[in-house]
């Protein structure tokens, strides 16, 4: 669908938020460069109202937000991108992922056209060759051989090269010149001077040439296809996990069963014992217990009734509760944590900055240099045929796509490895930071320990006769106590009491668990617990304690091997800090922090010349986090901290801390090779082809080499972490 047939339609794809300020998505398909990312963005950054434009070249999704002011213009943003000479659609993800297939056949089909081509073409041009060092070739036979290398390799260039002119050409429709421009003038003014040479008789022809240059370029089209295909499906594997469906209440309490998507402000759900909540929402009925531990990493389960806030992705543990919606679906926590996967290829580090500033002064430095050459080679006594071949070279050997794969190519490769090992990177510039990375802070509860309790505190007598009990119970709790105790046999009649406990009889007696107050008991307040009792017996008090993560030991002793300084930073007791960081084998700790302190701790540390990561999953950790040079969150962990965090890792284990930091570096140290290496290919290349050491031929297997080692040596990050 185009900007015209949708016309004054576009204002039903805003996005408006309660502070007035609203968003627009657009599908660029088109886009591909950083180029094309540094025009569009200006481009539409210019239009007003719009505060922010950021286009995403993975999933080629411009993201635009208009201000609070009330003048968001999705029409004007449409026209702005159209009017530069892309195409552009209201973004829908399933019309991204069939643009994205229907590319990757196209690119398929043209390699094969380009790759036949070159075989084929060979055939005539390797006689050719021959004939000019000192083998019989007569004229008469070049010139047949000539003509059949044109018959087969120009038709194939031409189909093969469609990618590049249409693209060049909805560019030059718009009065403006993207990369594929000089790539399509170069082949194409190869092909004419390769025609011109063998209607008048000439000796060279580069018809191989052409063919050759566009089947090395599709090839590294296609890895970054593949890149962004790796790098675009973290998203979409992430919200694969979230619950496909939800409880609608009607009226007469009519229940329907309907896809969260379609759940709206105001609904009313109904959510049963053992199913976690789809929407963001407020109870208006019934009383049960959270199990919060997928949203913030705490695993005591916390009381809930009529008039509390409930999260989207919080678990429902044991009462039927009625809630209305007060969010829709892309706002849960596991939509969040995907939309930071997207962010990752938006935001620009230094690196892609450079890159974007030598892009934008690229075509008309080029296409100055080919005209020079044309020129001077002519004045100089040059024929106009060779003057003419050698700004073709021009044009094909300095073609920047080595620049403008340099970084991305990296950063997607870093961040694809990253979430293969379970580390969601939201931006380049995040890997940037990380890599400078010389101290490492840690909360405790949830990050250093693993955010489930265990059983620490109770004889085996008392176990045996509470796990009946608890084998009957979905508390958190009540299930470490029975993983404790193992198999057994469960109690009759029990019954949950919804923020209290659990009640049912063990052997003909009526027994009791949960919490102190339903037991009549004192709380020591001091640590986790459960109680258990007889009715008219004395109850029985389990102690549970967070354990530190299994591979705690190990990732210090890394992050130390490495040269790294580690502390904690916790709000937690003493007792309980000390505890878990000498396990850990962490010297420096700090106990009882406030949110505030935090944050001024790890300023402190910044004064004192240390490059901080802050490892952190709690609301208290947020500020921290944000104060950080870079930050890293469990996915366990609040919203707010994984806003705060630049990487976000899963899994039981803190191994994906060490693994980021490593493929951080070596993801810089990659960037550097590949801007080393297009400089100086540069530097060598341009100069050559302008005093004729480099024929069309050679240029397109420069340029087309060129592109194929930087892509090849983005490829090597972190494959060996």
């Amino acid at each position: 669908m185009t900007y015209d047939a949708l016309g004054s339609d576009l204002g039903a794809f805003l996005k408006r938020r309660e502070d007035g300020a609203a968003s627009f998505d657009l599908l660029v398909p088109d886009a591909r460069c950083a180029g094309c990312m540094g025009k569009i963005e200006r481009e539409v950054q210019a239009v007003p109202g719009v505060r922010l434009a950021r286009l995403n070249l993975t999933s080629k999704r411009l993201s635009v937000e208009f201000g609070a002011g009330g003048g968001a213009n999705p029409a004007a943003v449409m026209a702005a991108v159209t009017g530069l000479g892309y195409r552009a659609t209201p973004y829908d993800p399933a019309a991204a992922a069939d643009a994205h297939d229907r590319e990757g056949r196209a690119l398929i089909l043209a390699i094969a056209v380009a790759g036949f081509g070159v075989m084929n073409t060979m055939m005539f041009s390797v006689p050719i060759w021959a004939g000019l060092f000192g083998q019989e070739l007569g004229p008469a036979t070049r010139t047949v051989m000539m003509w059949f290398s044109g018959i087969v390799g120009a038709p194939c260039a031409i189909y093969a090269g469609m990618p590049f002119f249409k693209s060049a050409w909805r560019s030059l429709k718009a009065r403006r010149a993207n990369m594929d421009v000089p790539i399509s003038i170069g082949v194409l003014l190869t092909l004419a001077v390769s025609f011109s040479e063998t209607i008048l008789g000439g000796r060279d022809a580069y018809f191989d040439a052409a063919v050759s240059l566009l089947f090395l370029l599709l090839i590294g089209r296609w890895l970054e296809h593949r890149l962004r295909a790796r790098a675009s499906s973290a998203a979409a594997d992430l919200l694969a996990l979230q619950a496909p469906t939800a409880t609608l209440v009607g009226e007469g309490d009519a229940l329907t069963v309907t896809p969260i998507s379609q759940v709206q402000p105001g609904d009313l759900l109904l959510v049963r014992p053992g199913e976690r909540f789809p929407v963001d929402g407020r109870v208006v009925a019934g009383a049960s217990e959270l199990d919060n531990s997928l949203l913030t990493g705490e695993t005591a389960p916390v009381a809930v009734g009529a008039g509390e806030v409930c999260r989207a992705g919080a678990l429902n543990l044991s009462g039927l509760l009625r809630l209305r919606a007060e969010a829709r679906s892309e706002d849960s926590a596991l939509a969040a944590i995907a939309r930071l996967v997207e962010l990752g290829a938006q935001s620009k580090s230094r690196y892609v900055q450079l890159a974007d500033k030598a892009a934008a002064i690229y075509v008309p430095v080029v296409h100055t240099a080919a005209l020079l050459t044309f020129a001077g080679g002519w004045m100089l006594g040059l024929g106009p045929r060779e003057a003419l071949i050698r700004a073709a070279a021009v044009l094909i050997v300095t073609c920047p796509c080595a620049l403008g794969l340099a970084v991305p190519a990296v950063q997607i490769t870093a961040s694809a490895r990253l979430f293969r090992r379970g580390v969601l990177v939201k931006s380049g510039a995040a890997l940037e930071r990380l890599a400078e990375v010389d101290h490492v802070v840690f909360d405790k509860t949830g990050v250093l320990t693993e955010g489930r309790p265990q059983l620490v505190d109770g004889d085996q007598g008392a176990l045996a006769l509470a796990a009946p009990l608890a084998r009957a119970s979905r508390h958190p709790l009540a299930h470490a106590l029975a993983e404790a105790a193992g198999d057994g046999v469960l109690a009759s009649e029990v019954v949950e009491h919804p923020g209290l406990g659990v009640e049912g009889l063990i052997n003909g007696r009526r027994a009791r668990l949960g919490r102190a107050a339903f037991l009549g008991a004192e709380s020591g307040g001091t640590q986790t617990e459960l109680w258990f009792g007889f009715d008219g017996e004395a109850p029985i008090r389990f102690g549970f304690a967070d354990s530190v993560r299994g591979d705690a030991a190990a990732t210090i002793a890394a992050l130390k091997a490495r040269g790294l300084g580690v502390e904690v930073l916790s709000g937690d007791l003493a007792g309980p800090v000390g505890g878990a960081a000498a396990a850990a084998g962490i010297a420096t700790w700090r106990a009882g922090c406030t949110p505030q302190e935090k944050a001024a701790l790890v300023d402190a540390l910044k004064r004192e010349g240390k490059t901080v990561l802050m490892v952190g999953d709690g609301l208290n950790d947020a500020g921290a986090l944000a104060k950080a040079h870079a930050a890293m969150a469990p996915g366990t962990a609040l919203e707010a901290s994984q806003n705060a965090a630049d990487l976000v890792f899963s899994g039981d284990g803190l191994a994906p801390v060490v693994q980021a930091l490593d493929v951080a570096q070596d993801a810089r140290k990659r960037a550097m090779e590949n801007f080393g290496f297009a400089a100086l290919y540069n530097l060598v290349a341009a100069p050559a082809a302008m005093l004729g050491f480099v024929n069309p031929f050679v240029a397109a297997i420069a340029m087309s080499g060129s592109s194929l080692v930087v892509t090849l040596n983005a490829l090597r990050t972190g494959a060996r972490r």
